[in-house]
């Protein structure tokens, strides 16, 4: 069936065959063909393909070709080879190989770009483009025709039960079986639905050898599609269907990923509903018929390597749709087309309206005739714990409890549709096509009461499956009742339910209206949850006995929930009870448009809706958690327990402004100072670090009576007037002004594209300012400096820098400002403070961001002499600055550093991070430089390791694209090409290891190759 006989031209042959016949002088390169054999062909004029035709192929095999191209052109298509007219007029010649053989000999235009298969990685929004791509394809070729699209073809998938003469070159009996099941149902299933299908010419091949896209990155689209020698008149779909299958090779959920190929589809070229739901079954057909020939092939030559190894991915994806759901699938796929995703739902729905009057309470008293409490269990809900906690069952029970009595409500109740974080078991986890996904949204509403309470049908059914699974966070005694609305079935699922109610039921068993026939179970048997009812509506069980999800995938959540309505339908609780809901990523965006100033910038090209922190990771709205590399502002953790609490008490007692006396003020002033060095004793609080570093300014002038400051390019200090104005960042950037005549720019002292970059930088760099201050005829009041450089590149500064720098300043009767705003309280691992890391000690330390951990408090220690010419008569005053609870606060955050042993984790951690990074510097030049210290790291993007060329788009590119693996960096530097690693310091080994594991995986992604 399959045999012929390839062109077998030298590349030498090619050449002298496209001079001779189309006038194309130049090189020729052999390309990967199969049946035919084709060559680039490089020459002054442009790039052309040669193509040769093997012997077996009928003279109008290129006509058809031909044809299609033309018909093509003429639409005004753009995305195809054109045909190139040989010398003689003619479209294509004849030829004679070495063999005798003759050959059909043509040249077409070449397609620039890259073949699909070669693109990593394969983004959703390019499956998309490819999927719209073909629909417009299919569109136009809907007008041509050919006598040849309608031949009798080996891959029609109309004769794909052809090949099951191949199935005995299928050596394991299990995959042959496989195989022979599924040509056998769709010779009978789907093979008399195709020719009612809406039939047009496509291309056939749509595989990712024969697509050529453009572009890189998230800006990689579709730019053409070549060989059209398998041009067919067939079932429309079938042209999805076969890009589908290639687009589904190696995707962890394939299902997935071809659901965003169909809608791009869809939006061209409209699909119905018989077309979605065969594609499922064309798929696994088309596939069937390519093991098959692979296998058979692989008897034909056994050590072809390349046989074996290209089949892997089909036998791969065939037994993973076995595995999967065809009616999930087709659902899944009906809702990439915006059609109902389960079509059972919206009669469901309608019949449970009509009927809402008749339906028994589920649990007494009746929900309908009550005002039950309705708990947020959602992702910011405070009343679920901490994230991947499971507290103590019988204590949550009783708080749980209370809560409902002190609400005056005999029942709680647990939203349906609510995104939630407590799921966090392993049977919980789904294959995503990107990141680590996790089953939130729930499909179910929960009813809180207490063990033992009697169940009730809410209408008559009779029992159709039963499980019991106590094991942790698992769904306990589950009975699913079956129901008939009079032409149709639906189920009503009971979860968490004692052991004994599934023991005394058995499948069949009739249940009335009304009828008790089930108990709440205790925690040790509903998988150790507080005693409550999981009541869930179905209309389709998709399979499943006894066993079904509660909780569904947010990325799914449109279609669970049109196969799980609401189960309020037959409860009847008052919309009255009922907050209202989260709003919507969207709604936020746009409401944020219209209030907030657009200078305000979002991080990431896909903005993050953060509702929850928890140590070192975030959650989104939907419930993904987001492992968080780069918030160094929560120092010990989002959220930390022990900061909670030290502010919530404070907060219930007392909080006043300086004025008055209280402890808290002296005892955190006391605990900072003893952190520092002895003649740094007398400290200020403020609100924020720009605050902070304000102050300390006013300090200097005080204290000196002098107005000019030296800074280092490219710093920030932050965002008040008098601190943009010392800050090269800001006024050096898009819509600064320039430096004012008081403030001296310094060289950044950056060893590794700097001007100095030998063992004696430090003291060069250090020089080149003393020549600034000797410039400035009133002298200095101040040098600035953070003392390990942030919006710098994440700069550690040279040996010996600070040292010398700040002889030179003292020497000149100026003060040494460190700005510890980011990199003090232990983040640099070897040291509390920064500047301990150059042994020096500054004259003003700031202090902001990790101090308060979230909350709003910064601070100023200096010298007795410098805060002795701060207090002139001048009252300092700052409102909330020095507040009890942001003392409480402050000390609390010390606290935490101490007991956990924080520092020594940042240091360890750090040392092993930066080290991972450095391993990876080894095997991509990209990365230019590893630097920093302890949780304070950047990794420097260049896209040549000599010129230095910074690679600021690779580095966007890599944050994004960590973004969407679940991992949070961010880029910095003048040059926007460093990324910055400064996660919270709870952050460990392991996070460390994902962080540079998720980086590895970007690294080799096209959007980094420069």
């Amino acid at each position: 069936m399959i045999e012929h006989t390839a062109p077998r031209f030298s590349v030498t042959e090619a050449s002298l065959l496209a001079r001779e016949h189309f006038g194309l002088e130049g090189h020729a390169t052999a390309l990967p063909s199969h049946l035919d054999q084709n060559f680039r062909l490089d020459t002054a004029s442009g790039r052309f393909v040669l193509k040769l035709a093997n012997t077996a192929a009928e003279s109008e095999y290129v006509d058809l070709q031909q044809a299609v191209l033309a018909h093509l052109q003429k639409d005004g298509v753009q995305h195809f080879p054109e045909v190139v007219c040989a010398r003689n007029g003619e479209q294509k010649v004849i030829v004679e190989g070495r063999d005798g053989e003759y050959h059909q000999l043509w040249a077409v235009t070449w397609l620039e770009g890259r073949v699909l298969a070669d693109v990593n990685p394969v983004h959703r929004s390019l499956v998309q483009d490819l999927g719209e791509f073909l629909g417009r394809l299919d569109g136009v070729l809907s007008s041509f025709d050919h006598d040849l699209t309608h031949r009798d073809y080996i891959w029609d998938l109309r004769k794909a039960d052809r090949f099951a003469e191949y199935l005995e070159c299928v050596p394991d009996l299990e995959r042959r079986e496989l195989v022979q099941s599924i040509l056998r149902s769709f010779k009978s299933k789907i093979l008399p639905c195709l020719d009612e299908l809406p039939q047009s010419v496509i291309h056939h091949d749509a595989n990712d050898h024969n697509i050529i896209v453009g572009g890189t990155g998230y800006d990689t689209r579709v730019r053409g599609l070549i060989d059209f020698g398998d041009t067919l008149h067939t079932a429309a779909v079938v042209e999805l269907a076969i890009a589908a299958t290639y687009i589904m090779m190696g995707k962890p959920d394939p299902v997935g990923i071809a659901a965003e190929l169909i809608q791009g589809y869809h939006s061209a070229r409209p699909l119905n509903e018989s077309e979605v739901s065969v594609l499922y079954e064309l798929v696994k057909a088309r596939l069937c018929s390519s093991v098959l020939v692979s296998a058979y092939r692989g008897m034909l030559e056994p050590d072809n390597e390349y046989i074996r190894i290209s089949e892997k991915g089909a036998w791969a994806l065939l037994q993973h749709l076995c595995s999967e759901s065809p009616v999930f699938a087709e659902y899944r796929w009906r809702s990439a087309c915006s059609m109902e995703p389960c079509p059972k739902s919206q009669h469901l729905v309608t019949w449970l309206r009509q009927n809402a009057e008749e339906f028994a309470p589920v649990l007494r008293p009746d929900l309908r005739k009550i005002d039950p409490i309705v708990f947020d269990l959602g992702v910011s809900s405070p009343i679920t714990g901490f994230p991947g906690s499971q507290p103590d069952p019988r204590k949550a029970s009783a708080a749980w409890f209370r809560r409902i009595r002190r609400a005056g409500a005999a029942i709680g109740i647990g939203r349906y549709d609510e995104p939630r974080i407590v799921y966090t078991a392993e049977h919980f986890r789904v294959p995503s096509n990107e990141f680590e996904e996790t089953r939130t949204i729930h499909l179910g509403i929960d009813l809180f009461k207490a063990a033992g309470e009697p169940v009730y049908a809410p209408l008559a059914g009779k029992v159709h499956s039963l499980s019991f699974s106590p094991d942790p966070m698992d769904f306990g005694g589950v009975a699913i009742l079956e129901h008939s609305t009079g032409d149709s079935i639906f189920y009503t699922l009971y979860g968490h339910l004692s052991e004994q109610s599934v023991r005394q039921l058995r499948p069949g068993q009739r249940i009335s209206k009304g009828d008790q026939f089930a108990h709440l179970g205790e925690p040790e048997e509903n998988g150790g949850w507080v005693p409550h009812l999981h009541f869930q509506v179905i209309a389709d069980l998709l399979g499943n006995f006894g066993q079904y999800w509660g909780v569904a995938p947010a990325s799914q959540r449109d279609v669970w929930l049109s196969v799980c309505p609401d189960p309020n339908l037959i409860l009847g609780i008052p919309d009255r009870c009922f907050p209202d809901q989260y709003p919507p990523t969207i709604n936020i965006q746009t409401r944020r448009k219209h209030c907030i100033g657009g200078n305000l910038s979002i991080s990431y090209r896909v903005p993050l809706h953060i509702v929850r922190g928890y140590l070192q990771y975030l959650y989104d709205d939907t419930g993904r958690t987001f492992l968080d590399g780069v918030n160094n502002v929560p120092h010990v953790g989002h959220s930390h327990p022990r900061v909670n609490i030290a502010a919530a008490r404070q907060m219930r007692v007392l909080n006043a402004n300086t004025r008055y006396l209280h402890r808290s003020l002296v005892d955190y002033a006391e605990r900072l100072a003893a952190k520092m060095p002895d003649s740094l004793s007398v400290c200020y609080f403020v609100n924020s670090g720009s605050e902070a570093n304000d102050l300390a300014l006013r300090l200097a002038f005080a204290h000196t009576g002098r107005k000019d400051i030296a800074v280092l390019d490219g710093a920030y200090h932050g965002h008040l007037s008098s601190l943009i104005a010392i800050s090269p960042y800001k006024f050096d950037g898009p819509g600064g002004a320039g430096a004012p005549s008081y403030v001296h720019k310094a060289l950044v002292p950056d060893v590794y594209r700097g001007r100095f970059r030998g063992p004696d930088a430090g003291e060069k760099y250090a020089e080149a300012l003393q020549e600034i201050i000797a410039s400035v005829p009133n002298g200095i009041a101040a040098f600035i400096c953070e003392s390990l450089l942030g919006c710098g590149g994440q700069i550690e500064l040279p040996e010996g820098y600070l040292q010398a720098v700040y002889a030179h300043v003292r020497a000149a009767g100026g003060i040494c400002i460190a700005d510890e705003v980011q990199v003090g309280f232990g983040r640099l691992g070897s040291n509390f403070w920064g500047f301990e890391t150059q042994k020096a000690i500054p004259d003003i330390v700031v202090l902001g961001k990790p101090m308060g951990n979230g909350h709003p408090l910064a601070g100023v220690v200096t010298t007795p002499e410098i805060a002795a010419s701060f207090d002139n008569g001048m009252e300092f005053f700052s409102t909330f600055g020095g507040n009890p609870v942001s003392c409480m606060v402050g000390m609390a955050v010390l606290d935490v550093i101490e007991s956990e042993n924080l520092q020594e984790n940042a240091h360890q951690t750090g040392e092993f991070l930066k080290a991972s990074l450095q391993e990876l510097k080894k095997s991509y030049p990209i990365i230019g430089d590893v630097r920093g210290r302890g949780l304070f790291l950047g990794v420097e993007l260049v896209r040549d390791p000599e010129t230095l060329e910074p690679a600021d788009k690779e580095a966007a590119y890599a944050a994004n694209r960590m973004r969407d693996l679940g991992v949070l960096v961010s880029t910095d530097g003048p040059l926007h090409n460093v990324l910055k690693i400064k996660p919270p310091l709870v952050f460990n080994e392991a996070n460390a290891e994902r962080l540079a594991d998720m980086l590895d995986t970007v690294l080799r992604e096209d959007g980094m190759q420069c």
